[in-house]
């Protein structure tokens, strides 16, 4: 058995529960059926084995080095990404005639678990990748798309979003990156930019900059961005690879986990090289100007998404260590036996470890759930037969987006942390995985929006904002599952009300706050309601899961039913003084002054 991923686990979500191969009804998915989906996810399997998963712990240990003119990456990581790109695995969703293999997007999440579960290090350069491209895609010409796309999908040009600035961190609206307009229809970049994963390497033949950057006459604040193509080389007509651009490194930022993807300080314009003879980095406008922000959410939404599996798959890989640690390591005896020389048992036969792992299991398993469910919600919403079709599942989307994201990054770290305890005194030594696995978790609630901004936008712009119609859909979604398991009767139809009673407190909080008026108080405990809405949608997600399993027993189906009771009758009522709190305005925060800290 894996202690990588679940392959019994994905089988059940996509084809048990999610029903994939339905989708290939859809003319869009037409050339797919589920014999292509099973041998392309055994390959992704095969890959992250043999070829991630081995230089983890390296990838962790030696760490980037710039020599302030290279950045020095182990050699394991470019031979990985070499044997990712030539099974064609850069293009899994993109269209057809665009080289892609115009995969559903369930399909293709579950394929990158693989990858992110093996070694999340080394799979952010292809997830930023791809990433990249499709964006340009969306909203580049085609000549950018010829140029910068099909190098990327092909595996010889790296791509980046380049975002952030020293003073500005998640403020977009206050970024001063410049761009001069040049006569030949270009533009020169001067900047900084700070946090950016992949930003130099020796990779490949290029590195693609997405930057963000006001025009001169750029309107003040976030509507005044615009969106330029920054290539660390120029490329010439013919696709060639031509000059340095300006584009340099001020250093590189030594993170906490996913060491092996560097994290850079680049510069933009600093002098160090002068392409075509001229101050200033080349860059290449993206669609039209000042509405660089909008074309960069395409790409968020989908890094959000993202972020969201790879923590899964980062608590999910955890857990299958702590559970094969649990299963051979012998110590202990049970409480009542006879003779105190006896043999040890192993640890997962003591209650307590049982729970660790339990915990760990309905966290993982639910957070997966809820990452397959939104990617197919990006498959109906793709291949919609009509606009209230589209519409109703963009809503849906819309507000399951945040909680994707931040709740696997949340729960995903206390689930590595108890990874650590059921390894005792070896959880915390290098000896073992899963202390990098914890660290690696700790970037997830930083990465592509803070918790805190997720919590803003959840609740600020996706339910307030929209006068409570994407929160209406989510509840009528989840009435249909609370009536399906009804039917079933016993466990399933008592989670079932218990789930259904959470849902209508959660309708009744958020009209409470929105009567509040002001929005500082409105606003002021938005974590809050974050996590609670997380743990709501989770409860959701393994009520799907128990109607799926219906009365099928075995091992597998049997560990299902128990992490659903496990979730129901321990962490779904931790919901309630959490809306309590949400419901009596409590403005602790507000009234809190600087200087009393």
């Amino acid at each position: 058995m894996s202690t990588i991923l679940s392959a019994r686990d994905l089988e059940f979500l996509l084809f048990e529960w999610l029903h994939v191969e339905d989708l290939s009804a859809r003319p869009r998915f037409a050339e797919h059926d589920r014999e292509s989906y099973d041998a392309l996810l055994g390959l992704c399997e095969e890959i992250a084995t043999e070829h991630f998963a081995p230089h983890y712990r390296k990838s962790d240990t030696e760490e980037p080095v710039f020599d302030g003119e290279k950045v020095r990456l182990i050699p394991e990581i470019e031979s990985a990404l070499q044997k990712f790109a030539q099974a064609d695995l850069m293009g899994l969703t993109i269209d057809e005639e665009h080289g892609g293999l115009q995969l559903p997007h369930a399909v293709a999440s579950a394929c990158m678990a693989w990858f992110t579960a093996a070694n999340i290090g080394t799979a952010a350069y292809s997830f930023l990748t791809v990433a990249n491209a499709g964006l340009l895609l969306a909203h580049g010409t085609p000549e950018q798309v010829e140029r910068y796309v099909q190098p990327m999908l092909e595996g010889r040009f790296f791509g980046t979003m380049t975002l952030s600035e020293p003073h500005a961190g998640s403020s977009l609206g206050d970024v001063t990156t410049r761009a001069v307009p040049a006569d030949d229809g270009t533009h020169r970049i001067f900047g900084s930019k700070m946090w950016i994963s992949g930003g130099d390497h020796e990779m490949g033949d290029n590195i693609v900059h997405l930057v963000l950057a006001k025009l001169p006459d750029a309107p003040a604040g976030s509507r005044g961005i615009s969106l330029f193509i920054v290539p660390k080389h120029l490329v010439g007509e013919d696709g060639s690879i031509g000059e340095r651009n300006d584009v340099v490194l001020a250093g590189i930022n030594h993170k906490l986990g996913s060491r092996g993807t560097v994290n850079t300080a680049p510069v933009f314009g600093s002098g160090a090289f002068s392409p075509g003879g001229a101050a200033g980095a080349v860059g290449y406008l993206v669609g039209e100007p000042h509405k660089g922000l909008s074309y960069m959410f395409h790409m968020m939404n989908a890094a959000r998404l993202g972020v969201g599996m790879s923590a899964t798959t980062t608590a999910y890989t955890a857990y299958l260590k702590s559970l094969d640690y649990a299963r051979t390591r012998p110590q202990g005896r049970s409480l009542t036996a006879a003779d105190p020389a006896g043999p040890q048992v192993p640890i997962i036969q003591h209650a307590d470890v049982r729970r660790m792992l339990l915990a760990q299991k309905s966290y993982v398993e639910g957070a997966l759930a809820l990452n397959l469910y939104c990617s197919r919600l990006l498959d109906e919403q793709a291949s919609a037969e009509d606009d209230a079709e589209r519409l109703a599942t963009g809503q849906l989307l819309d507000v399951l987006t945040p909680i994707a994201k931040s709740w696997p990054s949340q729960w995903g770290q206390e689930s590595c942390s108890l990874a650590i305890q059921v390894l005792g005194g070896s959880g915390y030594t290098r000896d073992h995985d899963l202390e990098a696995h914890w660290r690696d978790q700790r970037l997830n609630p930083i990465h592509e929006g803070t918790h805190g901004i997720q919590a803003l936008d959840l609740l600020g712009r996706k339910i307030l904002g929209g006068g409570g119609v994407a929160l209406m859909a989510l509840a009528g979604r989840i009435e249909q599952t609370v009536a399906r398991a009804g039917d079933l009767g016993g466990e399933p139809a008592a989670y079932a009300d218990a789930l259904k009673a959470a849902v209508d407190r959660l309708g009744e909080v958020t009209m409470g706050l929105a009567g509040l008026g002001d929005p500082d108080r409105m606003l002021a405990n938005a974590t809050v309601y974050l996590e609670a809405a997380g743990h709501v949608v989770i409860a959701w997600m393994w009520l799907e899961q128990l109607v799926a399993v219906g009365e099928r027993t075995g091992d597998f189906y049997d560990g299902k039913r128990a992490a659903a009771r496990y979730f129901f009758r321990w962490e779904l009522p931790k919901v309630a003084p959490q809306l309590d709190l949400l419901a009596s305005g409590d403005t602790t925060t507000l009234e809190m002054r600087e200087d009393w800290f």
